[in-house]
């Protein structure tokens, strides 16, 4: 008997509409056709404009504020499920609330573990993401996970700089794994920002761990928001004679004022992916599409093939 897996389509919300535009080209097919009817108290609903009975649907929805992105993501993988979708993927460039992957401090969600538990409810099958602020929300989900990683897209990038005398930073310990492991492959040096805030998106003081004096700096970290840890660390490090201060984030959520900060700041070159769309264009910021990426990997899920050559490090 021969096996036989039924044909996929790609849909977007709203807001991630451009990259998902991006894949799709990269996959080889169409964008499918979604509307999202308004109400005018401000409810909405989407609906699919083609058969999706007893296929594999990607839905494609990165959930950064305002909440209604992940609502959409919500009523579009129920609407799926409703319409006899075969599987659901759910791919999620960027996974809101996963800075609250825990409690710390009494009287708070774990708002990460609560999104996975709608994702799942809602009727998601499988759910595709990128570089997670914490790897064990993984964990909260009890079906399959793909959790992909910028470096695929980053390190050839840092490569092609042909920087001399390279050190990888982390802007703070939580990070430290992350620099840790792409100095492992670049045979770079590693140095570690030692923060402490006054409250959240505030710092107070922030020591460097290590040598920077004559280096060139790479910053890692798997999300940008207020601008503030990149500037004052980059700034810091310029004190401390670095040649050049370059800073890579996977998620440019840039909120508030930090696009001004980074312009303001010693970074030479911020460096980040299309997984949110960028607000407004930046002569710092430097964006590399992520589309080839969850292009290739969702060939390799609906063909039910390895994508573990996709893990650089």
């Amino acid at each position: 008997m021969t096996h036989f897996e039924p044909e996929a389509k790609i849909f977007a919300c709203s807001q991630s509409k451009d990259l998902a535009e991006r894949i799709a080209k990269n996959y080889g097919i169409e964008l499918g056709k979604v509307t999202l009817s308004h109400y005018s108290d401000g409810e909405f609903q989407p609906s699919f404009e083609e058969s999706i009975r007893g296929i594999r649907v990607f839905l494609i929805c990165s959930t950064f504020p305002s909440s209604d992105n992940l609502m959409e993501l919500l009523l579009m993988i129920d609407a799926a499920k409703r319409a006899s979708a075969r599987h659901i993927t759910a791919v999620i460039p960027y996974f809101g609330l996963a800075r609250q992957d825990r409690k710390d401090k009494p009287r708070v969600p774990i708002g990460a573990k609560l999104v996975a538990k709608m994702i799942e409810t809602a009727g998601a099958t499988r759910v595709m993401t990128m570089d997670l602020h914490a790897d064990q929300i993984q964990g909260f989900f009890e079906k399959p996970v793909d959790h992909l990683y910028a470096s695929t897209i980053f390190l050839p990038y840092v490569e092609s700089l042909g920087l001399e005398n390279l050190t990888i930073a982390s802007p703070d310990m939580g990070g430290s794994k992350r620099a840790y492991a792409y100095a492992k492959y670049l045979g770079s040096e590693v140095v570690v920002c030692y923060k402490q805030r006054k409250k959240a998106n505030v710092i107070e003081t922030m020591e460097l761990i290590g040598d920077v004096s004559g280096r060139n700096v790479i910053l890692v970290d798997d999300m940008v928001d207020t601008g503030g840890t990149l500037a004052k660390a980059a700034d810091v490090m310029m004190e401390k004679g670095a040649l050049s201060v370059r800073a890579i984030c996977t998620h440019a959520i840039l909120s508030g004022n930090a696009f001004e900060k980074i312009e303001a700041s010693s970074l030479t070159e911020l460096i980040v992916t299309d997984s949110i769309p960028l607000k407004r264009p930046s002569d710092k910021i430097r964006v590399l599409s992520c589309a080839e990426l969850f292009a290739d990997v969702m060939h390799m899920v609906q063909n039910n093939n390895s994508i573990s050559n996709k893990f650089i490090m």
